[in-house]
């Protein structure tokens, strides 16, 4: 059991910290979005491979963002039976939810990502834009990372769920997610 809450504790801090920083990269995203406004209205200037980075950002803040969303119950979910339920009706949704429908999905887009990430490492994939950004299959590569990430979660979150079945409650998530554990 103390090994359950341990992995618990450890993937929830991950991906809370790698969720907040990768949240200022929204600041550097804003920033460069208005650079490129600014460099073309006032200037008459562009260039591609700036344009592609704030695109970049925005990927790269959701994918790896996407564990955190997760940890903190951000993403959607039709709650019509699940919001007023007990703690341990809940736990029982998060368990079987986690064990049978996000982390096979998690698996199979990894598996399926495959072929576009492998084959752009083999190549050393670069924008198809003349005067794009460079390294390409780094960005691709984000696909794993939110694998990755949110199949760690989907465990926390099942483990998680399983502790709060076996009574403790110090597991029982808030009503904004799981902060403060």
């Amino acid at each position: 059991m103390d090994i359950l809450a341990c992995f618990v504790r450890i993937i929830d801090g991950l991906n809370d910290r790698i969720g907040r920083g990768v949240a200022w990269l929204t600041l550097a995203m804003v920033a460069v979005t208005f650079l490129v406004v600014v460099l073309r209205y006032a200037f008459s200037l562009g260039w591609v491979w700036l344009q592609e980075s704030y695109v970049w950002l925005h990927g790269i803040v959701f994918m790896v963002g996407a564990g955190y969303t997760l940890l903190h119950g951000g993403h959607v979910r039709v709650d019509i039976f699940y919001r007023p339920g007990s703690p341990r009706y809940k736990a029982w949704v998060d368990l079987f939810g986690s064990l049978l429908m996000l982390l096979p999905i998690i698996v199979m887009v990894a598996w399926v990502s495959a072929d576009y990430i492998l084959p752009s490492w083999a190549k050393l994939e670069e924008s198809r834009e003349a005067g794009g950004m460079p390294g390409l299959y780094l960005l691709k590569t984000m696909i794993w990372f939110f694998c990755a990430l949110v199949g760690l979660q989907g465990l926390s979150l099942a483990a998680r769920s399983y502790l709060v079945l076996a009574g403790r409650t110090e597991f029982v998530p808030g009503e904004e997610g799981h902060e403060g554990v």
